[in-house]
């Protein structure tokens, strides 16, 4: 059986900067580039908002980031903040029709040991259950620190996936686990259809990249070193496959067209790569 095209998306942090002034200009950049599904963050306290740009545009938001394990976040300026309760992060994202909330960072303490890892799985599993009852899934998005401690000879990231309640999944950014040293073909076959969905970034790998210091030199997806194609062939249940920057030396709308471009040719080559396969 041919596995079904995952959806194109955006994170939509990538370029945050331009929505931050003026979101419905931001969105209509998105949809002119061919966007109608976008993956949105910090949306509880701005629901609204983000579904009168993207109603007015021709866009979804079908994944979102929020914070689901810790309830006190830190801050890159060393400060913290205090995580929206799951009852309103549920709200605000049925607001959206986001069926998928994904936890998009726990720290790098918590993945040194069984224990840490034990708890961030626990803590996923009964916000699955809550999020049931709206009618949505839940997942966890990593980095490299999730991958970097090995726990009984396995990446912690791995761990954490044998611990889930099946109705947890994955969302495996493909450049922070190479980053990490992972390969990322096998590792995406080893999870199976426990990753719906990917980060699609790219950029040259070298020693010693990793979130403590985020690189800027990052490129539009095909470019860099990152196997994304290979990847994205090797995932069997994959619904979303979504394009971010963390940093990007340049204009962000240019290397989010290239990105989309390059994604779009790729996934339809493997359609056709595959049609033939089956038909032989």
């Amino acid at each position: 059986m041919t596995p079904v095209r995952p959806t194109v998306s955006l994170q939509l942090y990538t370029v945050n900067a331009a929505l931050e002034p003026d979101l419905d200009a931001g969105v209509a950049r998105l949809a002119a580039i061919g966007f109608d599904t976008v993956e949105a963050f910090a949306f509880v306290d701005r629901a609204p908002q983000l579904k009168q740009a993207f109603d007015a545009h021709g866009i979804s938001a079908k994944t979102g980031h929020a914070f689901l394990v810790e309830e006190s976040v830190p801050l890159p300026d060393g400060t913290s903040m205090t995580a929206p309760s799951h009852a309103d992060t549920f709200a605000a994202a049925q607001v959206l029709g986001i069926e998928i909330v994904i936890d998009p960072f726990v720290g790098p303490a918590a993945w040194t040991t069984r224990e840490g890892v034990e708890r961030v799985a626990a803590r996923l599993n009964a916000a699955a259950e809550e999020a049931a009852a709206h009618g949505m899934r839940v997942g966890y998005h990593n980095h490299d620190h999730e991958l970097r401690p090995h726990i009984d000879g396995k990446p912690a990231l791995q761990v954490l996936a044998e611990m889930l309640d099946p109705r947890v999944v994955l969302e495996l950014d493909l450049y922070w686990a190479t980053a990490a040293g992972i390969d990322v073909v096998a590792f995406v076959q080893e999870l199976g259809d426990r990753i719906v969905a990917v980060h699609v970034k790219d950029g040259p790998m070298r020693d010693g990249i990793s979130t403590a210091q985020v690189p800027t030199d990052q490129t539009p997806a095909g470019q860099g070193d990152v196997r994304l194609a290979d990847a994205l062939a090797a995932a069997p249940a994959l619904e979303y496959a979504v394009i971010e920057f963390d940093g990007f030396d340049g204009d962000v709308f240019d290397g989010v067209e290239q990105s989309y471009r390059w994604l779009r040719a790729t996934l339809a080559g493997s359609d056709e790569t595959a049609a033939t396969e089956v038909s032989a």
